[in-house]
């Protein structure tokens, strides 16, 4: 709010993900990962593709053991349903954090779709064949079907809802956020708060001067800020820049032209207007 005094928060350099370069094609410059934050994707890829590995195996000694008892051990049968979805979370959760690192490409849609939703994709798999399974078994009563299967897919749910990526990143994502800021400052260097969840033009913006519970205000490049877990940059950008970090119409206005737009339909204008996308929670 206007007039009341704040402590100035600490800004912090963040170097998560090295600098990504840019190849130029149809004179206008792509964004591409560095061999470092490849080789960190690719890491994180392998492990969690051991731990989808993992839940399969779990699932195939479910169906091919656990249920083929009798009696069904419902015990054995229970914490199998929660370990296998337990490794399909995390997965889910390192492949997605490789995916901020070294996104697909939109230009390839069924590849794009398949990398992002890879982690849903492997959950259906490991869960659908074993709930199956389970109310079709024999040596189960109706009760027992009844706890183990709505366990299961209940789980399953869960497991899927971690595994979706609702802001698949992009390579055009990228470009199109590194292209903004450099065009607009000159550099490729962007803020944001740890709670917040996406990443702005300047220190100065109310969001990223929110009190928070660490006090500090990150920086770094467009792709320090997607690995950090921030999905995209404020819808408002052009507001801000104006109204907090010193630039004019005019400038806002020749970054869109040499843009292919911003994804979203905000105007620069009173920041009342605006809603706050990224408010730092203490």
């Amino acid at each position: 709010m206007a007039g009341r005094s704040r402590k100035k928060k600490e800004v912090v350099r963040v170097e998560s993900a090295p600098e990504a370069t840019t190849e130029h094609s149809d004179d206008r410059p792509t964004w591409t990962p560095t061999p470092e934050a490849k080789q960190q994707a690719t890491k994180f890829r392998l492990i969690a593709a051991g731990l989808w590995l993992l839940a399969i195996a779990g699932e195939a000694f479910a169906i091919f053991w656990v249920l083929r008892q009798d009696p069904v051990n419902m015990v054995l049968l229970i914490a199998m349903i929660v370990v296998i979805g337990a490794l399909a979370i995390g997965g889910s959760l390192l492949w997605k954090r490789a995916n901020r690192l070294d996104p697909a490409s939109k230009s390839e849609p069924t590849r794009f779709f398949v990398q992002n939703q890879l982690g849903a994709i492997i959950t259906v798999i490991a869960f659908l064949p074993l709930i199956v399974l389970i109310f079709a078994n024999k040596d189960m009563d109706g009760k027992q079907k009844g706890v183990a299967g709505g366990i299961a897919v209940a789980v399953a749910a869960v497991a899927v809802y971690f595994g979706i990526d609702f802001d698949s990143p992009s390579v055009e994502q990228y470009t199109e956020e590194s292209n903004i800021i450099e065009q607009l400052t000159g550099e490729d260097l962007v803020y944001w708060t740890r709670s917040g969840s996406v990443f702005h033009v300047c220190e100065e913006v109310p969001d990223v001067n929110r009190e928070s519970q660490d006090g500090r205000i990150y920086e770094g490049t467009v792709a320090d800020a997607h690995a950090a877990g921030k999905s995209r940059l404020v819808s408002y950008w052009q507001r801000e820049a104006i109204n907090y970090c010193g630039y004019t119409q005019e400038q806002v206005d020749a970054v869109e032209a040499g843009t292919s737009g911003s994804g979203d339909d905000a105007t620069p204008g009173d920041d009342a207007t605006a809603p706050a996308e990224d408010a730092a929670t203490p």
